[in-house]
Order: structure tokens, then C-alpha cells, then sequence
């Protein structure tokens, strides 16, 4: 016995969803702990160092499973010819027509909705999920003229960040009620802040608002030779300011803030209010107090 393990995944011109790749997590763990020989076949353009479907030799399986998603459609017909000579098994999916030569075609249907009693969806949570990271970044600021490297900065610290295993959350500190990809209140902004691992940011206020929530931020100062980002993380003692635009430094901070090091100097760092408030009270205090006339020494 060998299965091969097939979904809208393997499909030239598929697509892959979370939904999908955990679907077929879990059918690869319940195969592996019965102790089921299996393969699976990628889409080229998804994972193009995997095995494709040109590449699984129909004469090699014994079995195909299809999982997730509604089977129909020329492409899920196409399995039924290619793989003629295996059991054809799809798990998890939705029935759209019973009568499709797409869903006659299997000799088991294990559905989810659409064909007898519903089951439960396959996809679940795995075990130890990556950090999740904000990304807070400076777009304009043109006052900064040609001290400005926004762009640049950004391609670079994106770039990198595609490269981790992490799930990217994009933020902007803009607040605006009409648009609902938008914060409209800054307590909403700092709820979702509170509730991250790490902030990645070009912005003071994603450095700041990261740090006030006691949460590690890697800030990148945007700005030759060092604007206010540079002077906040100096104000704040916070080390993960990498001095320049590149993957080792971004490495070296990236790994300090997720460490348990990491965690603990933000949470140390948002116990401490900002001593300009102090001042400030103490500006408008003795502002008020009575003192001598105009023109009295």
C-alpha cells in the first residue's frame, strides 16, 4: 500500500489555504501514526521543491486521497483519469452536485457538508504556532528629505521578514472610524499591540506603543543617520535597534527580542512612566503658584 495524498493544493491552478494545509496535516498525522506509507503532491507554483502531480507516477499508488475543499471542476475530474487505477478517497470536502462525475468519481466520499450527514472539519491548530508579529511601518515623513530611506528600509526589513516563520500581522497607527481596516480608537490599536509577540516597526509610536505594552519591538531607524526612532530607543535603553539594513543584524535582533531576555526587558521597560510628565506637572505647577508682580524683580 502507498497513498497519495492530492487537494485544491496540488492544482496548477489551485490555490492553498490555511484551512487546506492543516486539513492535510492532519491527514498526514493520522497516516503516519497508523503507519501508512503516503506521499503528497504539491503545486509547482506554491511549493515548486515538492512533487507535483506530473511527477507521481500513477503505477506507484495504491490509493489517492483528495482532502478539503468542494470537490468539482475539471481539475478534480482529471485525478479520476489519471489515478484510474486506485482507490480514489476524498475526505473532508464539500459536495456541491452529488451527481458530478467529480464526486462519482471517488469511491468513498467522507464529506463535510453537501452529501449525508455533516462531519467536522479536518483542519485543527498544530502543536507550538510561530510568533505572531506586528508590522508597523513609516511610509511618508517627507520633512526628513533626503535623509529619507523609508522605502529602501522597508523592502529590506519586509524582504527578511517573508523568511521567518511567523505569522505577519500589517498595523498602522492611523485611526479612522469609516475604514474597517482601521483602528478607530487608540485603545483598540494598543488591544491588538497587547496581544502580540513582537512588534516589527519603522515607526516611533510602533516602538513606543510595543514597549508601553510591555511587548519586544525590532525598530529600524528609517532615517539617515538616525531620527527619532533612534533617539526613543536610545531614551528607552531598548537594545534591538539594528545599526544597519541587513539580514544578520535583523537575525540577531529578531532572535533577542522572541528570548526569554527579550521578554522580560520590555515587560521591565513598561513599568517605567516617561519623566517628561513629571516635568511637565511641575512646569504648570509652579506656573500657577503666586509669584511677584510683572516687572518686580
Amino acid at each position: 500500500m502507498r497513498v497519495l495524498v492530492t487537494g485544491w493544493f496540488s492544482f496548477v491552478h489551485g490555490e492553498v489555504t490555511a484551512g487546506d494545509a492543516l486539513a492535510l496535516d492532519s491527514v498526514a498525522s493520522a497516516l503516519t501514526r497508523a503507519g501508512i506509507p503516503y506521499d503528497e503532491a504539491w503545486s509547482p507554483v506554491f511549493r515548486p521543491d515538492a512533487m507535483s502531480l506530473r511527477e507521481a507516477d500513477p503505477t506507484r499508488y495504491t490509493h489517492l486521497v483528495f482532502v478539503c475543499g468542494p470537490i468539482h471542476g475539471d481539475q478534480v475530474r482529471g485525478l479520476h483519469e489519471r489515478y484510474a487505477g486506485c482507490r480514489r478517497i476524498a475526505v473532508g470536502v464539500s459536495v456541491i452536485d452529488p451527481a458530478d462525475p467529480a464526486v462519482t468519481g471517488f469511491h468513498r466520499v467522507l464529506a463535510r457538508d453537501g452529501l449525508g450527514a455533516p462531519g467536522r472539519d479536518l483542519a485543527g491548530p498544530p502543536e507550538g504556532a510561530p510568533p505572531v508579529a506586528g508590522v508597523v511601518l513609516a511610509r511618508g515623513q517627507g520633512e526628513y528629505g533626503a535623509r529619507r530611506r523609508h522605502d529602501d528600509v522597508a523592502a529590506r526589513l519586509t524582504g527578511w521578514l517573508g523568511g521567518r516563520d511567523c505569522a505577519a500581522l500589517p498595523l498602522d497607527t492611523r485611526l479612522d472610524p469609516r475604514d474597517w481596516r482601521l483602528c478607530s480608537t487608540a485603545d483598540q490599536f494598543v488591544a491588538v499591540v497587547r496581544r502580540l509577540d513582537v512588534v516589527v516597526t519603522t515607526r516611533l509610536h510602533g516602538l513606543v506603543l510595543a514597549l508601553r505594552s510591555g511587548v519586544p519591538a525590532l525598530a529600524v531607524d528609517p532615517v539617515d543617520r538616525g531620527g527619532k526612532v533612534s533617539a526613543q530607543a536610545g531614551v528607552w535603553e531598548w537594545p534591538a535597534l539594528p545599526a544597519s539594513a541587513g539580514t544578520a543584524e535583523f537575525d540577531a535582533a529578531w532572535a533577542w527580542c522572541l528570548s526569554e531576555e527579550g521578554r522580560r526587558t520590555a515587560r521591565d521597560r513598561a513599568a517605567t512612566p516617561p519623566a517628561a510628565l513629571d516635568r511637565l506637572v511641575d512646569e504648570l505647577t509652579a506656573a500657577r503658584s503666586p509669584g511677584p508682580a510683572w516687572g518686580v524683580p
